[in-house]
């Protein structure tokens, strides 16, 4: 059954373009120009090309964030997906939690990527909802009409960062995120690898996924999330590849399930230097690119 979490008034949301210079050891962002708002930055969003995909410069109109999310359960290994209809692009796809960043965390882009998870993946057990801890840092608890739990909470850890660097200025990002420019969304897209672990003796638990929309009438943001039709999918790797099975979580069980012709976003398709030019990725073969 869908629930409204919360309603909210819409942020006003503010970015910045962004100057990329890339070589084959490093590549570096800077913000340009004067703060862009959400229709400003997706009127820049038109396709472009790179003669070589391991050094160039170019202006992108934004920077996104997506998280590579490994959560081992009962002995197994998946990846958390959720569920996407991309009106824009007319298809479906099965993606990583991801956002835009906003223009005061374009420094420190984990901020975003660490709210992202806040705001979306919500975990259920009998004792209320559980909040996260990134390591020694509580996460935002963005729904305050959820009980929490006090005996329990999730943890968020990093995994292996990418080999080359990425840096913004001269700082290098923590936890070293892979990092691409999208051809088709003229964007810059950094990818954190981080493991999802659930508490020790907390069984019955269920992955649901936060949902927001517009409400035209009232202008507000509303939030749901709907138990009936879990959003949040788990991918399984078996001997460090996708197997092609994929389950949600409720109440402690894993579900078997079976999305209609699944495709994955970009951020699994084929990269080539600092590059990916694909729209979407094949299922489930994207998954053994992260």
């Amino acid at each position: 059954m869908s629930r409204i979490i919360a309603r909210k008034n819409p942020v006003i949301f503010k970015t910045q373009a962004i100057q990329v210079k890339a070589t084959p050891e490093v590549l570096c962002y800077t913000p340009v120009g004067n703060p862009l708002n959400f229709d400003e930055m997706q009127s820049l969003r038109q396709p472009v090309s790179i003669s070589d995909p391991w050094q160039f410069e170019l202006t992108v109109a934004n920077l996104g964030v997506s998280i590579n999310l490994t959560l081992n359960w009962q002995g197994r290994s998946f990846r958390v997906l959720v569920r996407q209809i991309r009106q824009d692009h007319g298809d479906t796809v099965l993606k990583l939690l991801s956002g835009y960043v906003p223009a005061h965390e374009l420094r420190v882009p984990l901020l975003t990527a660490i709210t992202e998870i806040a705001e979306e993946l919500l975990i259920e057990s009998p004792w209320g909802w559980l909040q996260g801890r990134y390591q020694d840092t509580w996460l935002p608890t963005p729904y305050s009409g959820l009980k929490k739990s006090k005996r329990h909470h999730f943890t968020l850890s990093p995994l292996q960062g990418a080999t080359h660097p990425v840096l913004c200025r001269e700082l290098h990002l923590i936890e070293r995120p892979r990092a691409y420019v999208h051809l088709p969304s003229n964007s810059l897209q950094l990818v954190y690898s981080l493991q999802l672990s659930l508490p020790d003796n907390c069984h019955s638990l269920s992955l649901l996924h936060a949902d927001e929309h517009l409400d035209s009438q009232t202008g507000e943001l509303i939030v749901e999330m709907d138990s009936r039709r879990p959003e949040l999918f788990l991918a399984e790797i078996s001997d460090g590849r996708a197997n092609g099975k994929v389950f949600t979580l409720e109440k402690g069980e894993l579900i078997p399930r079976r999305p209609t012709q699944p495709k994955l976003s970009e951020s699994m398709a084929e990269q080539v230097g600092w590059v990916v030019g694909a729209p979407r990725a094949s299922w489930p073969e994207g998954l053994n690119r992260l």
